[in-house]
């Protein structure tokens, strides 16, 4: 399985390097791989996914599988059940805070050789524009599965409600599951 490194918090101009500090959460049986840009500061300090208590990541799959993950045992049991794999596009990158549109110097992760070992993946999303940016410009013309973005659950993102976000979440999964 491709992996990720421990942290580097060298300083830079640009704010600090940083390594992905954690592998995919992904399954012989995955179905469907969600990709985000890079864990957030909290997410580091975390080591877990879209670990800030108001990103609402695992609220909406909770809710949209009636399957409730408030621990990180029912988060993995709950991407396991439901054939969802996660991880990150970036695999390194230097940044100033938790913001996509703060990092810089992003190099991928070998998401090809996970689709290798994980032949499973029919489709791949993404929860936010970075994500799907980075990947189409890296993969887009290499990997031919169908990919969808869906609203980001980051609390930064306000445009959408979240019943909103749930409501468009829900159609679009709905697709691929």
């Amino acid at each position: 399985m491709p992996k990720s490194s421990k942290t580097d918090t060298s300083s830079s101009t640009a704010g600090f390097s940083a390594v992905h500090p954690f592998p995919p959460i992904i399954y012989t049986d995955s179905k469907i791989l969600i990709l985000g840009s890079f864990p957030s500061l909290k997410s580091f300090e975390n080591a877990f996914y879209y670990a800030h208590p108001r990103n609402q990541f695992w609220r909406l799959l909770g809710d949209i599988f009636q399957k409730p993950a408030t621990t990180r045992q029912t988060k993995r049991w709950l991407l396991k059940s439901t054939g969802i794999a996660l991880w990150d596009v970036i695999a390194s990158c230097e940044r100033k805070n938790s913001a996509d549109s703060n990092l810089k110097a992003c190099e991928t992760n070998d998401i090809l050789a996970l689709l290798e070992e994980y032949p499973n993946i029919e489709a791949i999303g993404f929860t936010g524009k970075k994500a799907q940016s980075l990947f189409m410009r890296h993969f887009g013309k290499s990997i031919d599965l169908p990919t969808f973005l869906l609203p980001s659950p980051s609390p930064a993102y306000a445009a959408l409600s979240y019943e909103e976000k749930l409501k468009r979440w829900s159609a679009i999964l709905s697709k691929f599951l």
